[in-house]
């Protein structure tokens, strides 16, 4: 059976991505979805990528001459993939990116590990030059498979208001 176009667009649920500034109550947690597992193909990708030579990442006798049992997975990596995880349910709504703060890696990452994130709303205050704009930080937390935490950090993001103010 074939779909017609108008079928499709017509059959199809519009589902509104995101939050908005006034969901982000200070303490709010948010454990972002099922998480991701990163192959060592992955890690020599986004290394090779991102000229991120350190032998570490791509030479398993270097990384067991230097106490590591595999390969550990390049650490901004591990940030990306975290930080990723935690788009859906703070930033899709939109609102330009502010920045990184008090990052910290606390242990190595090994391929076939599976992080999982969760971010709670440390602070929210309305933009004093952007209109019907607020500015929230997130403190993010991921963890290895074995629940240990592997980063931290806090972000900042511009957050658009449901109404805005005059």
């Amino acid at each position: 059976m074939q779909i017609s176009e108008h079928d499709f667009v017509r059959r199809a649920t519009l589902r509104v991505r995101g939050n908005k500034f006034e969901d982000f109550t200070p303490g709010r947690k948010f454990d972002h979805h099922w998480g991701r597992t990163i192959t060592q193909t992955e890690n020599t990708l986004f290394s090779t990528l991102t000229l991120h030579f350190n032998p570490h990442y791509y030479n398993v006798e270097y990384a067991r001459a230097h106490d590591h049992p595999d390969t550990p997975l390049n650490p901004m990596l591990v940030f990306n993939t975290v930080f990723g995880l935690s788009v859906e349910d703070l930033s899709e709504g939109g609102g330009p990116f502010l920045g990184i703060e008090e990052l910290t890696f606390y242990m190595p990452v090994y391929p076939g590990d599976t992080l999982t994130a969760c971010s709670t709303v440390v602070e929210g205050r309305e933009s004093s030059t952007h209109a019907g704009m607020g500015i929230v930080t997130w403190h993010t937390e991921g963890f290895n498979k074995n629940g240990q935490r592997v980063i931290d950090f806090r972000r900042s993001n511009l957050v658009r208001m449901r109404e805005k103010k005059a």
